[in-house]
């Protein structure tokens, strides 16, 4: 593909999400299962990635992590590569997955280094990368590097079977460079755009951003909500938006505020 073909098909997904014909940012997407109703306590459980992602987080609490998503039938722990060997072991056998990061958080590393990490990650027990985009590049418009970027991480998850997410820090980007961003994750091979890493100052996942991000990806790709969801109704919020994937620290809590009010 050229750079020419390249740009033209990024612009065409560009021009369909952001055409005069599309919803109003933050409708929720029709390729997506609005929820008209709250879900479950379990049945929220099912969509999270149970997360801790602060470099200070002892083995206690990796265990501790485990141990609440094992309780509660999250769809994921999301942890730091160093604690991927021991995530694995305490959920081998069982629903819940191991989910982990690549380029994290800036995503400004070469793309060999965040195969490098995905690679090491899947050989420990990971089974979910969620890859961190280089918004700079993606911001210059050097669309080949950014789609090259994540097809060399979609190539060792692919061998594996794992799951890849590509995390575009939302919130720091424009309407259209979420379009092209989405765009390119897809053309890269990516099976999942996520909103943010929860650390940049510009902000978490914003309901409109997950509209947008589902209106670019259509049905083919899922899309994760995370950073700052910390109760049930933003949760809820994100899922009508057209996410299908929610990451969060507050699993416990907001699972727990659903089972008082809902009886489960």
């Amino acid at each position: 593909m050229t750079r020419a073909e390249l740009q033209f098909l990024v612009n065409q997904v560009a021009d369909q999400v952001l055409g005069p014909a599309n919803p109003t940012l933050g409708a929720p997407s029709r390729a997506a299962k609005p929820l008209a109703a709250r879900r479950s306590a379990s049945e929220l459980a099912a969509t999270i990635d149970h997360t801790n992602l602060k470099p200070e987080a002892t083995r206690q609490d990796i265990v501790q992590l485990c141990e609440e998503a094992l309780a509660l039938r999250c769809a994921t722990v999301c942890v730091p590569s160093i604690w991927v060997s021991l995530a694995h072991s305490i959920l081998r056998g069982s629903s819940v997955k191991v989910c982990t990061v690549a380029g994290f958080p800036s995503g400004a590393v070469p793309p060999t280094v965040k195969r490098m990490e995905a690679e090491i990650a899947m050989r420990n027990g990971a089974e979910e990368i969620d890859m961190v985009l280089p918004i700079g590049m993606l911001r210059s418009g050097e669309l080949d590097m950014v789609r090259q970027d994540v097809a060399t991480v979609a190539e060792a998850t692919a061998e594996r079977g794992a799951l890849l997410k590509v995390i575009l820090e939302a919130a720091a980007l424009s309407e259209r460079e979420i379009a092209v961003g989405c765009a390119l994750s897809r053309l890269g091979g990516a099976q999942f755009v996520k909103t943010s890493t929860g650390l940049h100052p510009a902000g978490g996942a914003r309901v409109e951003h997950v509209a947008w991000m589902r209106k670019a990806v259509g049905g083919d790709l899922g899309v994760k909500a995370a950073g700052g969801i910390r109760n049930a109704e933003t949760a809820f919020a994100m899922l009508a938006a057209g996410a299908n994937r929610i990451g969060t620290s507050a699993t416990v809590s907001i699972l727990n505020s659903l089972k008082s009010t809902t009886g489960g």
